[in-house]
């Protein structure tokens, strides 16, 4: 295992969802939860073992509390997140059955986070013991302020020699500040190692096109290498890119699965048939949180890509953003015990 500690960085948000599948407000009920991307990632490596840290700006009011509190207590170190600012973002969830999908309603405009500067962080201690650092495409679709400091952390982070992951995660609601995903994001991840992504974020984030189809509850395996290597071709700096892949059956039924590409081999990871969705939010962020622990295994990259298809397979089966995992159910399912019997 490679000693060091996994600095993730990005916006925490409350969560607010009605119970079941209720449609929103349909009963005078929300459950307040905490998550976000680069959140969800940080407390998923922490509960699979690594040393997890998470970089922040929170306001300092109870809902902030809550919500340090609820990092605090899956193991990851807070000592970064800048405690300044307003508000913090809300998104509300109305997860969806069948045929019905699910919905997010975003309310992030003006949030501690987004209208934070590079200025309310200690670029000097914050890579301090940092070994891996993760970003996703969220942060840097909150503002222009959120994408300056994104993109000064992918580069601090590189002059500091430390591994630098991004999932591209491409969010249309967020990016409505006048500049385009592809104007942004091409810029940061000319400064990561490691890509994290679905079909849709290649192609809407990196203004890469492919022709793969996502609607037909079949996707093409052959079509996901194509995308990898235009990915790589582009960006020379990029070691390798991952590439989750959803056949969506119904809300309730996708079929879960992975490529990975490290520029001398393509991986195809196993297929995973997740029926009976409990909710699906937060699954590609614990398949980064498997992924970045597989890397820092020893172990290959193709152990690697099965290990995050693994888990991210199991988060599908918890209510809530995060991945409330360890790695002996992960390792248990790899092994084959997906019964689901009860453990006495």
């Amino acid at each position: 295992m490679k000693k060091g500690t996994i600095l993730c960085m990005g916006e925490i948000m409350l969560r607010l969802k009605p119970p079941g599948h209720e449609r929103l407000f349909q009963s005078p009920q929300l459950e307040a939860t905490f998550g976000g991307g680069e959140a969800n990632v940080a407390v998923g490596c922490a509960r699979l073992g690594l040393s997890s840290a998470f970089a922040s700006v929170i306001p300092a009011n109870p809902v902030g509390d809550g919500a340090v509190a609820e990092l605090m207590k899956h193991g990851v170190d807070t000592s970064r997140i800048t405690r300044k600012g307003e508000r913090m973002g809300i998104y509300f969830l109305e997860s969806g059955a069948n045929q019905r999908p699910s919905r997010v309603v975003y309310d992030r405009a003006g949030s501690a986070m987004a209208d934070a500067g590079i200025e309310d962080f200690n670029w000097d201690a914050l890579f301090d013991g940092i070994t891996w650092f993760h970003i996703t495409g969220i942060t840097p679709a909150l503002s222009p302020s959120a994408a300056e400091i994104s993109l000064h952390a992918v580069k601090t982070a590189k002059e500091n020699g430390i591994t630098v992951s991004c999932d591209l995660n491409y969010r249309k609601k967020l990016w409505n500040y006048g500049k385009m995903a592809p104007e942004i994001m091409g810029k940061l991840v000319q400064h990561i190692d490691v890509a994290i992504a679905n079909e849709e974020d290649c192609q809407k984030s990196l203004g890469i096109q492919a022709d793969v189809e996502v609607t037909s509850g079949q996707l093409a395996v052959e079509k996901y290498r194509e995308l990898a290597s235009a990915v790589l071709k582009k960006y020379p700096n990029l070691e390798k890119i991952a590439i989750t892949m959803r056949e969506a059956i119904s809300a309730d039924h996708n079929n879960w699965s992975a490529v990975l590409h490290n520029r001398n081999d393509f991986f195809i990871s196993r297929k995973y048939q997740v029926t009976h969705i409990v909710d699906r939010v937060g699954g590609g962020d614990s398949f980064a949180a498997g992924l970045i622990y597989g890397l820092n295994m020893p172990g290959t990259d193709e152990k690697a890509l099965e290990f995050a298809v693994a888990t991210s397979c199991l988060k599908h089966s918890i209510p809530g953003d995060l991945a409330l995992l360890s790695v002996g159910e992960v390792e248990q399912l790899l092994q084959g015990d997906g019964s689901g019997r009860v453990q006495r």
